[in-house]
C-alpha cells in the first residue's frame, strides 16, 4: 500500500478535491481581480514561460504533520519527477500524458492522467494562469505572491494555492486542499533553472503496470 502521500498527496492532485486556504472560501465564484493583481498575474506568466526545465529539494508537509523530502526534476511541458529520500519509498513520474506513484518497495504503481491533477497547471508548455485558470485570490505582499486557484475535474474539486517570491517570482511552496479541508504543501528550494535535464528521468514502465492489474 503506498504511504499517506498517496492518499493526502496525489488522490488530491487527481481528484482536485496545488498556503493557508480555506475550502469554503475556495468554492465560492472567483471575484474580479484588480489591475494590480492582474499585471503580477502577467509578470508570474512571464517567469513561468521562461524556465522550461528545473531541479531541487523538496519537502513535504503531510496534513497529519508528517515530513519527508527528497529530488525534484521538471521540464516542461508535462514532465516532472519527485524521488523520496528513505524512509519513504515512494517514486512520483509525470511522462507528458499520465502521473505514476511507485512504490518502490512494493513494486507497484499506480497511474492517472496527468490532464485531471493540478500539475497541469504548472507543466503546460505556456502558461496564463488568468486565462487558463479559475483564479480566486491573488495576495501580493512585500517578499511572497500567493495565488488561489479553484479547479474542478470529474474527479472532484479543491484548492490548489501557489506561493512566489515576490522579488523574482521563482516557485517557492504549493498546497493541495482536498473537500475534507486536509492540506499537503510541497516547499521547494536549492533551486536550478534551465539547466540540463536527462529523459530517462520521466519514463513510465507502462507494461510493468500491465502486468500488476493482470495479478
Amino acid at each position: 500500500m503506498l504511504n499517506r502521500f498517496a492518499h493526502r498527496f496525489v488522490k488530491p492532485l487527481v481528484r482536485v478535491a496545488l498556503a493557508g486556504v480555506l475550502t469554503v472560501t475556495a468554492l465560492l465564484p472567483a471575484q474580479a481581480l484588480s489591475e494590480k493583481e492582474k499585471t503580477t498575474l502577467e509578470e508570474l506568466n512571464t517567469y513561468f514561460n521562461a524556465v522550461k526545465t528545473m531541479h531541487g529539494d523538496f519537502i513535504q508537509f503531510g496534513p497529519d504533520g508528517s515530513q519527508s523530502d527528497g529530488k525534484f526534476y521538471m521540464a516542461r511541458p508535462g514532465k516532472v519527477r519527485f524521488y523520496y529520500n528513505k524512509p519513504s519509498v515512494l517514486d512520483i513520474v509525470a511522462d507528458g500524458k499520465s502521473v505514476s506513484v511507485r512504490d518502490r518497495k512494493l513494486n507497484t504503481q499506480d497511474i492517472w492522467p496527468l490532464g485531471q491533477t493540478p500539475l497541469r497547471f504548472l507543466l503546460s508548455d505556456s502558461i496564463d494562469l488568468q486565462r487558463d485558470t479559475n483564479v480566486t485570490n491573488v495576495l501580493v505582499e512585500e517578499d511572497l505572491v500567493t495565488v488561489t486557484i479553484f479547479d474542478k475535474t470529474k474527479f472532484n474539486s479543491g484548492t490548489l494555492t501557489l506561493i512566489f517570491d515576490a522579488e523574482d517570482f521563482a516557485l517557492k511552496q504549493w498546497t493541495v486542499t482536498d473537500q475534507q479541508g486536509y492540506d499537503t504543501s510541497v516547499a521547494v528550494y536549492n533551486v536550478v533553472s534551465n539547466g540540463p535535464t536527462n529523459p530517462d528521468l520521466f519514463k513510465i514502465d507502462y507494461l510493468a503496470n500491465a502486468r500488476q492489474n493482470k495479478n
